[in-house]
């Protein structure tokens, strides 16, 4: 019976989280629009693309290699939508707590970038080809300050004796913000900056689209896809966008509201669940929204070094701090 539960509840999950992430992709290109004086397009607008493109043609092109090009967008998806799986989603725990951590969503968020690129060099295009190139250099560029993020507040927990501390839903459970000194909270501080701006770019967002760079390369890694093919990449992509919210609010704002309330049962898992969603609707609009309207595109060189240099430096002082806390707070 278990077995029956959790699968229902992967299934609730996944239809939800496809639903939330378009939702919050029609509230992105809407606020997007506010901010630049416009009227923006309607709030149901992801979901009228997402069914445009399904009864649309796919084409595959007669360069492509037909198999690898056809099999990215199903791997895209499910790599997405198995992530989210992984998350504490407001008052509940991951649905597959228990069978993989925190290093494992690292793994599966890296997925669907893969994917696009190997898209991009099986289309047999020379603008998907140059997308496909662009996406690998960012993605050996944001994983590493990504990665140091999470293992920094895994040793952190640990050191508290905390565990297992990889799991994302003991993450959530004890947020380090009170269990350390004043060097642990800038440490901690920096590690926020620090995957702030690795989310739009885990997201290939501007300034950081450089993949897809439409005035560039036509589409880049999506210039040869259609149809079916490309409205996978598409829910693959608005899913992506909950998940990387949703570990920003797991590691570093999982805190509910329905205590201090002083609610219970229902509805307080009901409150709960509004605030998660509310917390990582204002994580979007913070590191996506507002940073590619403000932004212009950057070059790839600039990627590469801004994240070696600058972004791991800075995600790698979060850790010393925190290092450095363990030593005077003990």
């Amino acid at each position: 019976m278990s077995g029956w539960v959790a699968l229902g509840q992967a299934a609730v999950a996944l239809v939800a989280g496809g639903v939330v992430g378009l939702f919050f992709r029609g509230l992105d290109r809407k606020i997007a629009a506010r901010m630049q004086a416009r009227i923006g397009p309607p709030l149901r607008q992801p979901f009228l693309d997402l069914g445009k493109l399904l009864v649309k043609e796919t084409v595959i092109p007669k360069t492509a290699v037909a198999w690898v090009f056809s099999a990215m967008p199903f791997v895209a998806v499910i790599a997405s939508f198995t992530a989210l799986l992984y998350l504490p989603l407001g008052p509940f725990g991951p649905i597959l707590e228990g069978h993989g951590d925190a290093i494992l969503v690292l793994y599966l968020l890296a997925v669907p970038a893969l994917a696009m690129a190997l898209g991009g060099f099986a289309s047999g295009s020379p603008l998907g080809v140059v997308g496909a190139q662009r996406e690998l250099v960012m993605l050996v560029s944001y994983e590493f300050p990504l990665a140091v993020v999470l293992v920094a507040v895994a040793w952190r927990l640990t050191t508290l004796g905390l565990a297992p501390a990889f799991s994302l839903g003991v993450m959530a459970q004890h947020p380090l913000w009170t269990m350390v000194g004043p060097l642990g909270i800038i440490g901690l501080t920096i590690l926020l900056v620090s995957l702030l701006v690795v989310t739009p770019a885990e997201l290939a967002k501007i300034p950081f689209d450089i993949p897809e760079a439409e005035t560039e390369i036509a589409g880049g890694l999506f210039v040869e896809y259609s149809g079916t093919y490309l409205a996978l990449f598409y829910l693959a992509d608005a899913v992506r966008t909950v998940v990387m919210a949703g570990l920003v609010v797991a590691l570093f704002f999982p805190y509910g509201i329905a205590q201090p309330l002083g609610l219970g049962g229902a509805a307080a898992a009901a409150v709960d669940l509004l605030f998660w969603l509310a917390k990582v609707l204002v994580v979007m609009v913070v590191a996506v929204t507002t940073v590619r309207v403000g932004m212009a595109r950057l070059k790839v060189d600039q990627i590469a070094r801004g994240f070696w240099w600058r972004i791991t430096a800075l995600a790698l002082s979060g850790l010393l701090l925190l290092a450095l806390d363990k030593v005077v707070t003990g």
